[in-house]
């Protein structure tokens, strides 16, 4: 393998790692864990990230640009596998991005989120959106505006993001954010937005259990009880 991949080249380089590895009998199993909605390699995590892991390496992406070209084309392989790996290649690379870029990568990142749409790579974009915010976060918060306007977007997995993007934030958590984004989706009907809204507020009991009852006990009647149950499970051990 020639020390740096080029762009033209990424497609055939990342097949030519991970089909050596399909497992036609396991990827029935996945296909029918995430309902028949994608095809797949049948390839473990584990082995996924250690085949392509040399590659994402070899990768040198010197821009946003170029590093959304590359995850695009990964993003437009059917089986879902390569979805996986591109969410690896984003989180590698976005860290070393500048403030300059933050606006533009969270766009990105958004847009990538509204194809192929399940809670898989979402819930791994949502992730990505939070340490790219996380780094960049400013004493105003300045920088969370962003996710004011996604939990506002028509479509419920870009309003997931904005939901989670404070996952493990603990101490750095905005509490009215939080708070807000919580009362605003409090009232839909999506499954994926009700147990967003628990996962939300169960992580951050973890930090603050006594504001999350006070929550519950102010705002019970307005959530789903998705929600509440998600947001109690680890109540009563803290």
């Amino acid at each position: 393998m020639a020390d740096r991949i080029t762009q033209s080249s990424i497609i055939p380089d990342f097949q030519q790692a991970l089909i050596p590895f399909a497992d036609p009998q396991r990827a029935l199993g996945m296909r029918a864990y995430m309902k028949d909605r994608f095809d797949y390699l049948g390839i473990a995590a584990p082995v996924r990230r250690q085949a392509v892991m040399p590659l994402i390496r070899a990768l040198t992406p010197s821009t946003v640009a170029q590093l959304f070209e590359m995850a695009d084309q990964l993003w437009s392989l059917p089986e879902r596998e390569y979805q996986y790996v591109a969410i690896d290649l984003l989180a590698k690379y976005i860290p070393v991005l500048t403030a300059a870029t933050l606006a533009n990568t969270i766009a990105q990142l958004l847009t990538l989120a509204q194809s192929k749409s399940w809670w898989d790579t979402v819930d791994g974009l949502a992730g990505i959106t939070g340490d790219v915010l996380r780094a960049h976060l400013t004493p105003d918060r300045r920088v969370q505006a962003l996710m004011d306007t996604a939990i506002q977007h028509p479509d419920f997995w870009v309003r997931r993001i904005a939901l989670l993007h404070q996952l493990g934030w603990r101490e750095a958590t905005d509490v009215d954010r939080l708070s807000r984004y919580a009362l605003l989706c409090a009232e839909e009907k999506e499954f994926f937005i009700r147990k967003a809204i628990g996962w939300a507020l169960r992580d951050y009991a973890w930090h603050d259990p006594d504001f999350i009852r006070q929550f519950l006990q102010a705002h019970q009647e307005q959530l789903s009880g998705l929600s509440v149950r998600e947001t109690s499970k680890n109540l009563h051990k803290l």
